[in-house]
């Protein structure tokens, strides 16, 4: 049975001080559920993530980046590494988000690169797959989904892919208010998980977590969660908010398999 996961991934929103305001307001709303069934991650800017940590350090909430390098150390200017990451307590790395791909020249060779690093250093990857509404409507989305799950998970050893999560983020749906229908996010996730099997086998594509991103809000997560092979969510927009995060987060627990 897998675990299910709710990661908020933060962007480039909130302070150091707001970040405080709304992980403790986090951690309040969530005090009584525990960690059994669900891993809870939240995903701050760099510059609040020794803040976030210390807020929920006595909590079943974990903490995550939202990006990473893939040396441990040198001159990279601007750059962050796994070790740095480790240090101020994240156990979750985001690799490969679509704002990553678009904006700032991501590859599948650069995920793989820090998707590699990351396992060495005993973090957990979540790693970001999803195809442009464009590639949709050319009936391209399995060829998409294909290419970034064979080619950003390459060279992967069996007994490290288990550790992987993956996010299907269709790029179509992630801040526009536009989310893939239950059925529709159903079919992706099941044809990733059998990328997976074909890459690794059954037993370890049934061990992979794999979550939905894509405008996920309290009233659409519980259908979402409902479907077989869909095992938690990234959530943007929604996470910059206590009650709704919070409220997703229940009800993702509720329904949790």
């Amino acid at each position: 049975m897998r675990k299910t996961i709710i990661a908020g991934n933060w962007k480039m929103y909130k302070n150091i001080a707001e970040a405080i305001e709304l992980a403790n307001g986090i951690k309040r709303e969530l005090f009584n559920l525990g960690d059994e069934r669900i891993d809870t991650v939240l995903c701050p800017p760099f510059t609040a993530l020794r803040d976030v940590s210390e807020v929920i350090s006595e909590s079943n909430i974990l903490l995550g980046a939202q990006d990473v390098y893939w040396e441990e150390e040198g001159a990279f200017t601007g750059e962050v590494s796994p070790g740095m990451l480790k240090d101020t307590g994240c156990s979750f790395i985001i690799i490969g988000h679509s704002e990553r791909r678009q904006h700032f020249s991501e590859t599948n060779t650069t995920v793989n690169k820090k998707l590699k690093a990351v396992l060495r250093n005993g973090l957990t990857p979540i790693v970001c797959i999803g195809e442009t509404l464009s590639q949709r409507e050319e009936d391209k989305t399995f060829q998409v989904l294909e290419d970034h799950v064979l080619n950003g998970l390459d060279g992967i050893l069996e007994e490290e892919a288990s550790k992987i999560i993956i996010a299907y983020e269709p790029v179509w749906a992630i801040g526009t208010g536009k989310t893939a229908t239950p059925q529709e996010a159903q079919s992706a996730h099941a044809y990733i998980r059998g990328l997976l099997k074909k890459m690794f086998n059954t037993d370890i594509s049934e061990s992979i977590r794999i979550q939905y991103g894509g405008s996920v809000k309290p009233d659409n997560i519980v259908e979402l969660m409902k479907q077989r092979d869909i095992d938690g969510a990234l959530v943007g927009g929604a996470s910059l908010k206590i009650e709704s995060f919070s409220q997703i987060v229940k009800k993702a627990c509720e329904v949790s398999k």
